[in-house]
């Protein structure tokens, strides 16, 4: 029993019969050429679907992606992903994909970890803009490219400016069958007593057919017996668009040149035998092809796979596998030539037979299960080459805060929202998600020079207090790179944070005309709180309150935000609840720790120990939920959003989620005292330092910055101002809670 080199599964993507194109039937062929070559081997197949409910798939189809529809793509990811499989196995086409030129292929491979194979059957010379996009895209994540023609190796390196070392070729797969005098099975055809030259694959203006019916009579004239079949269905996209009208208009020029009575149209899309059959029957194969840049036929490599002669035009496919007299070349739209070559071969047995058999020579390199052997063999490089997970890692020590990824991002309007790896991107302007955000990270660094912190200090707070609209009673949220606003009112989450960074800057700004300008602000906005509806928001407005709690004890208005929003998370938490859902929403969403934070926080500030329960048990659910299996911080992934009672998803994760569990799991250690909860916060903060699903590290130590999160496929290397200070807030809290006396020892964690 043959055995696929320690590979036991892999998923395949691409169209299934009985779809009917010739990517279906390529994909089918490659499916049925893998178990049949190597029976122990798992394939499942993910088929692209263009009208869902239409196609019966078989058995063998794992699952059907309607084209269209984006959520279907992210979900397969997921599905394969979590099915076992080793590597993933593309059939590329444009056109089958869905979004602009397929992008939405490229959505479902950004989601997933596994080593990717793309083999293309289309290879654009002169692409356009999504089309070099999507390409582009593909070579990036892909770790092996199969061409089935050297030409396309040379497009993609010249064009796409491809790796050589990442492109393999592997002709198209052909049968393995016997040789055939094909005048044993022209009866099946109805075909006694003719000469056949044929013609296969779906009809479309493209296939050249018009050249060959203007060399007919020409080649008619010294052999009267010849009968040209045209076998295929009208290809789908061109019925949808005009019905049969291209194949009448080739009936009407056939009537035209007098030489319908030598044609035979068959309307078919048939199945694998019958079509190996039909080519076993004619004398001569003819491709016509108009576009030299074809660099896949499947037609033709049939032909030569069952020992056709053949007559071509010279796409790039041709002229490699016809190469060295395996064929005849004769060149676009020559009539002429065409009907030369063509009297030639059926004027001479001799020269026919001859080139039958070294096509066939040909073919035997090509047959099926050469193909599977020399995939398998990619695919177990692809899997070799894919890094290993590290059994352990040591704990790295905590970094010491650094502003200088946050001044890189930051001007005097204020902090830049995103960058394109480490350099800013002004397209994007600001937000005050972000300045509220560096305003509390300018008073929680204890080292950092007056001057400096008085600098940033002035411009954060200057971008919230602008950013307030009195006559809308909320802030702003965007800003353009000019100071425009890009709307009068910002989302509830923004404004919520705005007024916990107020209350946290009234509480613990170094300078006193800070903390006074921010306990005016506070005042002068956090009733617009009480409007809130957002349970995030909620949370954010009532740790704002609870530092103002801090910093100016019975605060009226604090009081009255805590003691509202606290019993309605309370209710929240008791309509939502199950014994496996001890949370206060149906669902996981971003920054998810900020609500037990908030319960905790709201707790102490009203010296109530229900409320504190309540943000331990829930924040012990969320940190339940947050470990991974080997026991690591594994933030809840942006693809877990929105999933009614559903576990969280891998990825995408962020830094937002790490620094919020630090900064709840602090909270809990100062509420209960209990060391368990300073050993949840390292863990947490671990994760930027590379203790997670990928043992990769975000945190730039050089400068103070941080990948913007954890992708399947590795980092997602930008650092925005929301990832840089995630890190930096992160990394002050672990700092605090080490200050307040508790050093944290042994051999997997260490506090600087």
């Amino acid at each position: 029993m043959a055995e696929a080199a320690d590979i036991n599964h892999i998923a395949l993507i691409g169209n299934f019969l009985p779809r009917k194109c010739g990517l279906a039937t390529f994909t089918t062929d490659i499916y049925t050429a893998m178990r049949g070559r190597f029976p122990d081997l798992a394939v499942d197949v993910y088929a692209m679907d263009d009208h869902p409910g239409r196609y019966a798939y078989p058995p063998e189809v794992t699952a059907a992606i309607p084209q269209d529809d984006l959520s279907s793509y992210i979900a397969t990811a997921r599905s394969i992903e979590t099915s076992g499989a080793e590597a993933i196995w593309v059939q590329h086409e444009y056109g089958i994909y869905g979004g602009p030129a397929g992008e939405y292929l490229l959505a479902l491979l950004d989601r997933t970890s596994l080593p990717v194979i793309v083999t293309l059957h289309t290879i654009l010379e002169k692409p356009n803009a999504d089309e070099r996009r999507v390409m582009e895209g593909l070579l990036r994540r892909a770790s092996r490219i199969i061409v089935m023609a050297d030409r396309g190796a040379d497009i993609l390196q010249r064009v796409y400016g491809a790796n050589p070392r990442q492109l393999v070729m592997i002709p198209h797969g052909v049968p393995d069958r016997d040789v055939v005098e094909p005048d044993t099975l022209k009866s099946k055809f109805g075909w006694e007593g003719h000469k056949v030259v044929l013609t296969f694959g779906l009809l479309a203006p493209n296939k050249g057919i018009e050249t060959i019916i203007d060399a007919l009579p020409m080649v008619i004239e010294r052999h009267p017996n010849l009968l040209y079949a045209v076998l295929g269905a009208t290809h789908p996209n061109l019925v949808a668009h005009e019905g049969e009208a291209y194949r009448d208009r080739l009936k009407a020029l056939a009537e035209q040149r007098g030489v319908a009575a030598n044609m035979q149209f068959i309307d078919a899309f048939v199945d694998h035998d019958d079509l190996i059959e039909y080519l076993q029957a004619a004398d001569i194969y003819a491709t016509p092809y108009t576009n030299p840049a074809q660099i896949t036929s499947g037609t033709l490599s049939y032909a030569i796979g069952v020992g056709k002669a053949v007559v071509s035009t010279p796409y790039a496919h041709a002229t490699e596998i016809l190469a060295d007299g395996h064929g005849v070349l004769v060149d676009f739209r020559d009539s002429a030539a065409f009907a030369r070559e063509i009297d030639r071969l059926l004027s001479s047995d001799r020269d026919r037979t001859r080139l039958s058999a070294r096509a066939y020579a040909r073919g035997r390199t090509m047959i099926w299960p050469r193909l599977a052997e020399a995939a398998i063999a990619q695919i177990r490089q692809a899997v070799a080459a894919k890094p290993l997970r590290l059994a352990k890692t040591v704990a790295p020590r905590p970094l010491i805060p650094d502003i200088a990824a946050v001044e890189r991002m930051s001007d005097s309007t204020g902090m830049l929202q995103h960058s394109i790896y480490s350099i800013p991107d002004r397209r994007h302007g600001y937000c005050i998600d972000d300045n509220a955000r560096a305003l509390m990270l300018m008073s929680a660094i204890d080292d950092l020079d007056p001057i400096q912190r008085d600098k940033w200090t002035t411009i954060y707070a200057s971008f919230v207090q602008y950013a307030w609209n009195p006559d809308a009673r909320r802030f702003r949220n965007f800003m353009n790179f000019d100071r425009t606003w890009c709307e009068d009112v910002g989302s509830e989450d923004s404004n919520g944070r705005t007024l916990w960074a107020l209350g946290v800057t009234a509480r613990d700004a170094r300078d006193r005309k800070h903390r006074d300008w921010a306990t005016v602000m506070f005042d002068l906005t956090a009733s617009m709180a009480f409007e809130l509806g957002s349970p995030r928001a909620q949370g954010f407005a009532m740790l704002g309150a609870a530092a103002m709690l801090e910093a100016r004890p019975r605060h009226v208005l604090s009081l009255q935000i805590i003691e509202r929003f606290a019993d309605g998370l309370m209710e929240l938490l008791a309509e939502t609840r199950r014994p496996e859902w001890q949370w206060f929403e149906i669902v996981l969403a971003y920054d998810n720790a900020r609500l037990p934070q908030a319960m905790i926080r709201a707790g102490q500030a009203l010296e109530r120990e229900d409320l504190v329960r309540c943000g331990l048990s829930t924040l012990d659910w969320i940190v339940g939920k947050q470990t991974s299996p080997e026991g690591r911080f594994r933030a809840v992934g942006t693809e877990s959003f929105g999933r009614a009672y559903g576990d969280p998803l891998l990825f995408d994760q962020q830094p937002l989620e790490a620094q919020a569990t630090v900064d709840a799991c602090v909270a809990a250690y100062d509420a209960t005292g209990d060391q368990r909860w300073v050993d949840e916060a390292m863990r947490a903060y671990g994760w930027f330092l590379g203790q997670n699903d990928l043992d990769m590290p975000l945190a730039s130590s050089d400068d103070g910055g941080c990948f913007d999160g954890l992708m399947p496929t590795g980092l997602n290397r930008n650092q925005g101002a929301e990832s840089i200070l995630a890190l930096q807030l992160a990394g002050c809290a672990i700092s605090g809670v080490s200050k307040r006396g508790e050093s944290v020892a042994g051999p997997s964690r260490a506090v600087a």
